[in-house]
């Protein structure tokens, strides 16, 4: 079994679509396309033959392009059924622990409600790869729209005991502002400040922040790290607080911040 080749496509404003092409079977798939054209252009330069889209949620700015490109290549799309009335054109329906194959490389099903409910990741262990939409992001996470704080908070446990090495190509280039606000929640994590530092260089070169690594998250995002005694004292809280408690409340800054 070959691991994935990914390839990453800039679209809207901060939006990102990925390809994700198994060279043994020559399966690929658009990863939450926004809009076709920009994927059709790289499939073309890429020589790639598109079989599958991946929805990990209903939103437009993932689902926009589904029918314009299932129209143009006949790919099948794949979302969680609790969210096939909502998901354009959609095919296949996967629920949680579900296992989805594109190719010979194969996915593990999660939900991840919160941000939405029925917003699914894939993770394909054999490529580190995690497609985690909007639930999680680097040095952040989605916003509540559908979701509580309790619900969220659980469905980012579910990423934490993945690999360190795990990739997380999350939709949106949100980093640096995300990194401005985790910077009030952990003004003494060093590991924060580092990133803090490669995060300022990488964006002055106008290159991407995305993919990050689990590990990495696992040390600087306040988002997964609601448990840990200096989240939670840089948001107030005692050391005994729920950390659904403190989710919560980093969620509430970071939607005023």
């Amino acid at each position: 079994m070959s691991r994935l080749v990914i390839d990453q496509i800039p679209v809207l404003t901060d939006n990102y679509v990925y390809l994700a092409h198994d060279p043994d079977s020559g399966a690929t798939a658009a990863i939450d396309p926004a809009v076709a054209p920009p994927v059709l252009e790289r499939l073309d330069a890429k020589g790639w033959r598109l079989t599958h889209i991946l929805n990990t949620h209903h939103h437009n700015d993932h689902v926009g392009g589904n029918l314009a490109l299932k129209q143009a290549t006949g790919a099948q799309i794949v979302g969680h059924r609790k969210d096939s009335a909502r998901i354009p054109g959609i095919d296949i329906e996967v629920a949680d622990g579900d296992s989805f194959l594109l190719g010979t490389a194969a996915a593990m099903v999660m939900e991840v409600s919160g941000h939405t409910i029925g917003h699914i990741a894939f993770w394909f262990p054999a490529s580190h790869a995690l497609f985690c939409g909007d639930t999680l992001f680097a040095l952040g996470c989605g916003r509540l729209f559908e979701g509580s704080g309790e619900q969220m908070w659980g469905s980012l446990k579910k990423f934490r005991p993945l690999p360190d090495d795990t990739l997380v190509y999350c939709a949106h280039e949100y980093t640096e502002a995300n990194a401005r606000f985790a910077r009030t929640v952990e003004r003494h994590n060093q590991d924060l400040t580092d990133r803090i530092a490669e995060i300022k260089e990488l964006r002055q070169h106008h290159k991407p922040t995305v993919p990050s690594t689990l590990g990495i998250e696992r040390k600087t995002n306040p988002f997964l790290r609601a448990d840990v005694e200096s989240v939670k004292a840089g948001v107030g809280l005692p050391p005994e607080a729920d950390p659904a408690q403190v989710f919560t409340e980093i969620r509430r800054r970071k939607d005023v911040f």
